[in-house]
């Protein structure tokens, strides 16, 4: 129980690979745990499932953890654990105990664990560690992630200047949903920078840009527009206790609720400059017709499904799924576009969540993956391809 109260956001793995930030997720049965397609790659080690079991072998041991019980299987011998192995949403989730305990103690002249730092040293001498990554290192237009050079990605932290976003119902005194957009967007352009990828931002101070020119940032070489918001609902019964994330791309609404986010946002155009300021989007109808069958729509929900898939390692709330609806921001994005609500400020755990430093810096590395994993998807569509041994959890569903 201990572990549980005192695990850390992040553990990171650091090795001759690199270092690699693993969020932690506190799993209301399992205790904290650790995603397996991020942490097993990082040590090179591989995973086997059975039915109720999950077995993850890696320098000749075997550790066998049973599904929904705090116990593994070691050296022929049962070991008792504060937390469980379990299956949520199709992945494996290893308990946090596997790292900072079971690790160092059977494999102790390799892998050291620093509790103050939340951090796992692989002792693993260099050339050794090298060598699974050597293909995707092989050739001199591949980063080491395996992405081909020359990515860029667009981030569109919502609002700013004299458009505060929604209020922030129980955000800390003064801060606004576009505070809290630009705290995670310049922390997202650092975790793509550090994975090799390009970034172009419609805004990295407190300033006003045009919602109808802020998809145009994102230009022919760029691969991705990404526009972060935060949701909020109006005083209703019930209204606090909705929580989660969502990520949209440009179609039309399918659901009242995901119209009334899309009229939500739409409304910043109060705030532009220009005789035009106060009218709707121009051919909006139009242009979400149009897109029914543009391939850009495909790629960008491919992208949302991917953001929401690796955000639930990072955000403490419900999964509430892609959807789609008519926001303008994403009409003048002539390449693939999403639209990220990453929590409601209306929430009073979802507003801690989006204000803290470290569990912002969470939301950005879960992102800055899911958009690494789309483009090397998207780079196999088009025949480019991913050099063998290149990263495992770019394939996940």
């Amino acid at each position: 129980m201990l572990l549980s109260i005192l695990a850390p956001l992040v553990v990171v793995i650091h090795s001759a690979r690199g270092e690699v930030r693993v969020p932690v997720r506190l799993d209301p049965e399992a205790g904290p745990v650790l995603a397996a397609p991020l942490l097993l790659p990082a040590l090179g080690a591989r995973s086997t499932l059975g039915d109720g079991w999950a077995e993850i072998t890696l320098d000749r041991k075997v550790f066998r953890f049973f599904l929904g019980a705090p116990i593994v299987a070691l050296d022929g011998a049962i070991h008792p654990m504060a937390g469980s192995a379990a299956i949520r949403r199709d992945t494996l989730q290893i308990p946090i105990q596997f790292v900072a305990e079971l690790l160092p103690r059977a494999l102790a002249g390799r892998f050291q664990w620093d509790a103050e730092r939340a951090r796992l040293a692989d002792g693993m001498p260099a050339a050794v560690a090298a060598r699974p990554a050597a293909p995707a290192s092989a050739s001199p237009d591949r980063l080491p992630n395996g992405l081909r050079k020359g990515h860029v990605v667009t981030i569109d932290p919502g609002h700013g200047g004299r458009d505060p976003g929604n209020l922030g119902l129980y955000f800390p005194r003064g801060v606004r949903e576009k505070d809290v957009t630009l705290d995670i967007g310049i922390l997202l352009r650092e975790e793509l920078r550090r994975r090799g990828v390009g970034v172009v931002m419609t805004r990295s101070r407190d300033t006003l840009i045009d919602l109808r020119r802020r998809g145009g940032y994102c230009q022919a070489d760029c691969d991705l527009f990404v526009s972060l918001h935060v949701n909020s609902l109006p005083r209703r019964t019930g209204f606090s206790q909705v929580r989660g994330f969502e990520t949209y791309y440009l179609a039309e609404a399918k659901t009242e609720d995901a119209a009334r986010v899309a009229r939500m946002e739409n409304e910043a155009i109060r705030f532009d400059a220009g005789e035009d300021a106060g009218a709707p989007a121009s051919g909006l109808d139009f242009i979400l017709k149009d897109l029914q069958l543009n391939e850009h729509q495909r790629e960008s929900a491919r992208a949302a499904e991917l953001v929401q898939s690796y955000l639930q390692e990072a955000h403490t709330g419900p999964d509430r799924g892609v959807r789609q609806a008519g926001f303008m921001v994403l009409t003048t994005a002539r390449r693939p576009a999403i639209l990220i609500e990453v929590g409601y400020s209306t929430n009073p755990e979802d507003a801690r969540l989006l204000t803290r430093n470290a569990s912002q810096k969470n939301l950005a590395v879960s992102i800055a993956d899911a958009i690494v994993a789309y483009l090397l998807e998207y780079e196999r569509k088009l025949g480019l391809g991913t050099p063998a041994g290149g990263p495992v959890r770019a394939d996940r569903p």
